[in-house]
């Protein structure tokens, strides 16, 4: 799909949903439940730490979406169960002509259950006009773990999003109550893409957040960060019920290291395993 593609006709926009669904079955979690209508899939699920979890890749062929597109993605994890859910690229909104495209993840996680988010970076192309939206509600003993990585235009390809905007919602709710309700709106040229209190002229920002009632792993957090330096910030907020780590920068493959480190920090506290890295990161 070409970068400068604007929406496609009417009968040709996507609107694509994925339902996936997680249980322990026998001895290990097994996907369920799946079912997809559009260009939304998963691969065959892997175990790479034995039956302790179960990897899923979420694909999605175009490889981006264009005004008009609507992509929803439902994930459910029963009691016990264990699922880490990645994608194996970023995922891209290109330009629009007007009409807005949208991305929609809802994950509900039981007690007991343990659901990790954690997909590539989504890149906002110069001239879209996109919207993403991550809802999770998490039973009391859930856990969650996920990441999202926002990187707005292609400074190396000289596309400087110079126009465009894009919406972020991030809602967690822990059995009802909220934990963690972001909302913010990126209209290229407006004041929050170059205020120091905002974006100050960086591309890229991000936010890894874990559920968890135990303040004191933010301290090992922030010691598995790297340094900040002069053109990327990390920061670590303990808050109600959930920990936040924040990105700041220019480099997406820097937020994502970042973020890979705080999560293998916090992981085997919550999860009572090492982190186990996608083999498809490595790819």
């Amino acid at each position: 799909m070409h970068a400068a593609r604007d929406e496609a006709p009417a009968a040709r926009r996507w609107d694509a949903r994925l339902d996936l669904g997680f249980a322990v079955s026998g001895s290990r979690t097994a996907l369920v439940r799946r079912s997809h209508s559009g260009p939304l899939q998963v691969q065959r699920p892997f175990y790479p730490e034995g039956r302790s979890g179960c990897h899923v890749y979420v694909l999605h062929p175009p490889g981006g979406l264009v005004g008009g597109d609507r992509l929803v993605i439902g994930v459910t994890a029963d009691t016990g169960a264990e699922a880490l859910l990645t994608t194996p690229a970023a995922t891209k909104f290109y330009r629009s002509a007007g009409a807005k495209a949208e991305q929609v993840v809802s994950i509900e996680v039981a007690p007991g259950a343990a659901v990790e988010w954690l997909p590539q970076e989504t890149i906002v192309f110069g001239g879209a006009n996109g919207e993403s939206t991550v809802r999770v509600d998490v039973a009391g003993g859930g856990r969650f773990l996920g990441w999202e990585v926002s990187c707005f235009g292609r400074p190396a390809s000289g596309d400087r999003y110079a126009i465009g905007r894009f919406g972020q919602r991030l809602e967690i709710r822990v059995d009802g109550a909220p934990v963690c309700m972001e909302r913010a709106v990126y209209d290229a040229g407006a004041p929050v893409m170059h205020r120091r209190v905002a974006l100050a002229g960086f591309p890229v920002t991000g936010a890894f957040v874990a559920v968890t009632d135990r303040v004191e792993l933010a301290e090992c957090m922030r010691s598995a960060l790297p340094p900040s330096t002069a053109t990327d910030l990390f920061s670590v907020t303990a808050r109600r019920r959930v920990l936040v780590c924040r990105y700041l920068g220019d480099s997406a493959l820097r937020a994502r290291e970042g973020f890979a480190r705080a999560w293998a920090a916090v992981r085997g506290a919550l999860l009572g395993r090492p982190a186990h890295l996608p083999r498809i990161w490595a790819t």
